[in-house]
């Protein structure tokens, strides 16, 4: 019969786990707080426990106190973290700290008893997560994202599994996710998290230059090169190299990196002596690799050696649930970047919000609300503000209300956008998304008076 301990300080949630479970037959004890946790961990001799369901609010201590003190342990129960905190930080320091999941209050009773099935099948073989996030990590706002949704709560339970180890790891996800902030994110939950972050954009260099700026290069290994210069790999040390877009890197470049990553050594351009690569190396791409592969245009074998962990983020239209928070986080930064006091937002601004599709997702929430910041004369930011563009949506919904449809030029103008923004106003990729030349795409550019809005920020 499979022992579980229930650490709860409120009476009728223990009252009512433990009627249940022993019901389903499990051997049930009770802890009202953290000191008679460990006490009863501590003394379990040949009684184990086998799965804790714990809180982290507890008198005498918290739940992390009580998951400490299970470090080192030979024979650990699986520990279900039960509670009402909601958050990014506190799932991924439990996740660190050996918990098997995170569940939060209110709970599901049979989705925790599944939960709970799952725990003693896996026990014997999973694996014991014993580093957590320094009380500095946990407090920075460096890596922190922001949702309520059970895609981003998933997303930081694999942040706190993957940050434990120096495993590659492949994020995926459309532009404006927040790849990179995920990136950071494992960075600094790991235990190399005051070591070199190096971010490496890999649509932004040229072909030729993409294998210097990655592996570095000695003086006189071609023209131009007046003095050794060290590479990305190598500035990166012991910490985490990030190569965002991945999928840009031409074959022979990416035939070096697999090579890279085999070997764990690289050489500068021109120079023999190979150097060890200590950093630990996290790639993303908006695209479908595995669909490239097919094609032949990305490597199988790189593919898989960086996929070693895949972290998937969900396009922002699948999570409007999530918007709410993302405003108040954002707003809370574009306050102190931009010295202004935006704190309300109306119903109604809200709710047009919600319903935008977000092509451009998480950046380009961000950049609306920095626009609508600038121009709110007050501390409030009502629809007036928003500057959503024309969709599909809301052209319906104009001419059923009677008013005047947009022109084929204003759709025209409003696609055009919203291709450059999720293209990040790479043209050649915007060029193929619209099945149009080069010159055309100046063109359109140059007719609508559209400006990056990166070249904008920088005046």
């Amino acid at each position: 019969m499979a022992r579980i301990l229930i650490v709860d300080d409120d009476r009728s949630i223990r009252r009512t786990l433990e009627k249940f479970l022993a019901g389903e037959g499990y051997d049930v004890t009770t802890a009202i707080d953290a000191p008679s946790a460990i006490a009863a961990l501590a003394g379990d001799g040949a009684r184990t426990t086998d799965v804790m369901l714990l809180d982290l609010g507890l008198p005498g201590g918290s739940g992390f106190d009580v998951l400490n003190a299970l470090e080192g342990r030979a024979d650990t129960p699986a520990s279900i973290v039960v509670t009402a905190r909601d958050d990014m930080g506190s799932t991924v320091k439990a996740i660190q700290l050996g918990a098997y999941e995170y569940l939060v209050k209110p709970v599901d009773i049979e989705r925790l008893n599944a939960v709970i099935k799952r725990a003693l099948e896996s026990r014997e073989a999973r694996s014991h997560l014993d580093q957590f996030v320094s009380r500095a990590a946990e407090d920075t706002q460096a890596g922190v994202i922001l949702g309520k949704s059970q895609p981003i709560r998933d997303v930081w339970k694999q942040i706190g599994a993957v940050s434990t180890t120096r495993a590659p790891v492949l994020i995926t996800g459309e532009s404006g996710t927040g790849k990179e902030l995920v990136a950071k994110a494992i960075h600094v939950a790991s235990a190399d998290r005051d070591r070199p972050f190096i971010a490496v954009n890999c649509t932004a260099l040229a072909p030729g230059v993409l294998e210097s700026e990655l592996f570095g290069h000695v003086k006189g290994a071609f023209t131009g090169a007046i003095a050794d210069r060290p590479g990305r790999f190598e500035l990166a040390g012991k910490g985490t190299l990030f190569l965002d877009e991945i999928a840009e890197i031409p074959l022979d470049i990416q035939a070096k990196l697999l090579r890279v990553l085999q070997e764990r050594t690289f050489e500068r351009v021109g120079d023999a002596k190979s150097l060890q690569l200590e950093a630990r190396v996290i790639a993303a791409t908006h695209r479908d690799l595995s669909q490239m592969v097919a094609k032949g245009s990305f490597r199988e074998d790189l593919f898989y050696r960086l996929r070693v962990v895949e972290i998937g983020l969900p396009p922002l239209r699948d999570r409007p649930g999530d918007i709410p928070v993302l405003v108040e986080g954002l707003l809370a930064k574009i306050n102190r970047d931009l010295g202004k006091d935006v704190r309300y937002v109306t119903p109604a601004a809200l709710a047009r919000l919600q319903a935008h599709p977000w092509p451009g997702n998480v950046r380009e929430l961000e950049n609306m609300l920095t626009r609508a910041v600038v121009l709110a004369k007050k501390d409030v930011l009502d629809e007036t503000l928003l500057q959503l563009g024309v969709t599909g949506s809301a052209i319906a919904t104009e001419a059923d209300a009677g008013g005047s449809l947009p022109t084929l030029r204003e759709i025209e103008r409003v696609h055009i956008i919203r291709v450059l923004a999720h293209a990040e106003w790479n043209k050649r990729r915007a060029c193929a998304i619209l099945d149009i030349s080069r010159p055309t795409l100046d063109r359109k550019i140059e007719e609508y008076g559209l400006r990056n809005p990166r070249d904008e920020e920088k005046k």
